[in-house]
């Protein structure tokens, strides 16, 4: 079972009962050489979108197929038949974005509870969590609430750049999405310690890092994805080579010295399914590797499919 930092936070929400803000994308879209030993969730997070890969298991894979040939034609922006590294790069950069900015909207009209343009602290945690009054008393997890109040207070104060106790919408894009934002870096770093050194002693070593990706039935061995990232996890994250990671290590791990993630990931795609090595891909070659691109679960791509054009 993949996890992550942010989707540990959201389970403890689900435990409760409540409904937590929405987050940024998955820790790993950041440019990062990627194998498919665990399946393609990287690139179904990178080429769908996170709210569109969630909802996968919606439509059969003929379906599946039949919606990513309609995409294909709108990815294919001058409709030569061919998509390329480019038009792959684009299509990528927009999904995100519009990823984001629907999180955004979402956000806002949620949390902005008097309509004046900023989101208050005050705001964000009555809508959140309740009555300051109420500490979470009677909940079935009162501690655990506790705690994710600090955590979001802490993210808060620190998306808040100004200073002023409320954000803005730049400001509440920080706070939900903080790994888009280079203030929040160390933020999104402290916060993915806190998530995966579960003995407490500054760094993570390598069976929290595995416990962090994959959690297994007791007495059985490993898949061989999971050996590959402990071989992965000495080669390519334990950068000084002392059997764990600092924080500057975990920082490097989430963000690689890769700005143009999209363009790696757009190569990445075009890599794996170009079958007579041209350089562009054709719609067969597409959904001759369709589950690469959105596996044998369902988008839901209705949306895109009647937008103008000029909107994706």
């Amino acid at each position: 079972m993949l996890r992550g930092g942010w989707l540990c936070l959201a389970a403890l929400w689900l435990v409760g009962g409540s409904h937590p803000p929405e987050r940024g994308l998955p820790r790993d879209l950041g440019g990062a050489h990627h194998d498919h030993a665990d399946g393609f969730a990287y690139d179904h997070e990178a080429f769908l979108g996170p709210e569109e890969a969630r909802t996968f298991d919606q439509l059969s894979p003929s379906e599946s197929q039949r919606r990513l040939g309609l995409l294909v034609g709108l990815i294919d922006g001058d409709g030569d038949g061919a998509v390329t590294t480019e038009e792959l790069r684009g299509w990528i950069e927009r999904t995100q974005r519009r990823a984001r900015e629907e999180s955004l909207r979402r956000g806002w009209q949620r949390y902005d509870r008097d309509s004046d343009g900023i989101v208050t602290w005050d705001e964000y945690r009555r809508e959140a969590y309740g009555h300051p009054e109420d500490d979470f008393e009677g909940t079935q997890h009162p501690e655990t609430y506790r705690q994710l109040l600090a955590r979001d207070e802490r993210r808060f104060r620190a998306a808040d750049k100004d200073g002023d106790g409320g954000a803005n919408r730049t400001e509440f894009a920080a706070f939900l999405h903080p790994e888009d934002f280079e203030h929040m870096r160390p933020l999104v770093v402290t916060e993915t310690m806190e998530d995966m050194d579960k003995d407490g002693d500054g760094f993570v070593q390598v069976d929290e890092y595995i416990a962090e990706l994959y959690t297994g039935t007791p007495g059985t061995p490993e898949p061989q994805w999971v050996q590959e990232e402990r071989v992965q996890f000495v080669q390519a994250r334990d950068r000084d080579g002392d059997g764990r990671l600092d924080p500057s290590e975990v920082g490097h791990w989430l963000r690689p010295p890769s700005p143009d993630w999209a363009g790696v990931e757009a190569a990445h795609l075009l890599h794996h399914s170009d079958v007579d090595k041209d350089g562009q891909l054709t719609k067969a070659e597409i959904l001759g590797n369709w589950q690469m691109f959105v596996g044998s679960q369902a988008t839901n791509y209705g949306q895109d499919l009647e937008r103008p054009h000029d909107e994706l």
